[in-house]
């Protein structure tokens, strides 16, 4: 395989990544088969770890099992190359979702772009509800306009709106 083929397999699978975390998130995560862990993720911390977390360890599964799969049981380099790029947006995801959005690690990034401000405006939108049901905007590369996700938070008629923070 070219080394050209394996990079275009690595980004089209960081691209079809934010697709497979759109529907994990909205039909799994926001579900009732994973809402019982992923509810811990729109309620209030309390320590280092929620129970949310446990979805980081199952979504590397495949790419832990794609990458050895490529290197040591020889299903070809695709494997290696798709695998790389789930860990890749996985990394991609922890740096926006966790480090520059939820400040799970301290730091100064300011969002000043455009694009950086939408994002991370989507995301706080969505952590509007505490519920299951009404939440907006799942994926997390791609937002539609913060002008978009607030109408369909109000025509949702604002179930499981968080109470405002004392």
């Amino acid at each position: 395989m070219s080394t050209s083929l394996g990079i275009l397999i690595f980004f089209a699978t960081v691209a079809a990544m934010e697709g497979v975390a759109y529907v994990a998130h909205r039909w799994i995560m926001h579900g009732r088969i994973g809402w019982w862990l992923h509810e811990s993720h729109h309620r209030e911390r309390s320590g280092w770890f929620e129970l949310n977390d446990f979805y980081a360890v199952i979504f590397a599964g495949p790419s832990i099992l794609l990458l050895a799969g490529g290197v040591r049981w020889g299903w070809g380099e695709w494997a290696t190359w798709m695998g790389a790029g789930i860990a890749a947006y996985g990394a991609i995801y922890f740096g926006f979702h966790d480090v520059i959005v939820h400040r799970r690690i301290a730091h100064r990034i300011v969002p000043r772009s455009t694009y950086f401000k939408r994002i991370v405006q989507a995301h706080r939108i969505h952590h509007a509800i505490e519920t299951r049901e009404g939440t907006v905007s799942f994926g997390f590369i791609y937002a539609p306009p913060v002008d978009v996700l607030k109408a369909a938070l109000a025509s949702s008629g604002m179930a499981g709106v968080r109470a405002p923070r004392r």
